[in-house]
């Protein structure tokens, strides 16, 4: 169990740095406030990297910090990036569950309870995220729909 929470560390470290990328492609777009909702969730993806890390702490585990790679801010479009971040938010849904399964295969109850947390909060981020795509799918003006996305912070 520790050593897939160590590994979903460098999973949600590489979460916050695809979300940056995301921004940075908004940032060229001159999109200002697509750029902050993707650097907001830049943040929220770190923070649940360091969430797990405390529990990690709290049950004196020893780790290494996973290494990274190199995030791209180069996508063909609103849309790519948008289904991009789907695509890994599905991805990390999985990781969440796979990570439940195994507390449970080692009747580790404790982290069992610990990652529902992270199960839970996947529904609000695949929500999000496919809510994303449905506005940019409808062809609203990205500058017009920057007045609607105080509905996904």
């Amino acid at each position: 169990m520790a050593k897939l929470l160590i590994e979903q560390v460098g999973h949600e470290s590489r979460a916050h740095q695809l979300y940056l990328g995301m921004a940075v492609y908004f940032e060229h777009q001159s999109l200002a406030r697509w750029a902050k909702l993707f650097y907001d969730q830049s943040i929220e993806e770190a923070g649940h990297a360091r969430k797990i890390m405390e529990f990690l702490d709290d049950n004196n585990v020893e780790y290494d910090l996973p290494a990274l790679k190199s995030a791209t801010s180069r996508y063909a479009s609103a849309a790519a990036v948008a289904q991009t971040a789907l695509d890994s938010e599905r991805k990390v849904t999985a990781q969440f569950q796979e990570l439940a399964k195994t507390a449970l295969a080692e009747d580790d109850h404790t982290a069992h309870q610990f990652v529902q947390w992270f199960v839970n909060e996947q529904v609000e981020e695949e929500r999000k995220v496919q809510a994303l795509i449905d506005l940019i799918s409808s062809g609203i003006n990205l500058f017009q729909a920057e007045a609607l996305l105080d509905r996904f912070e």
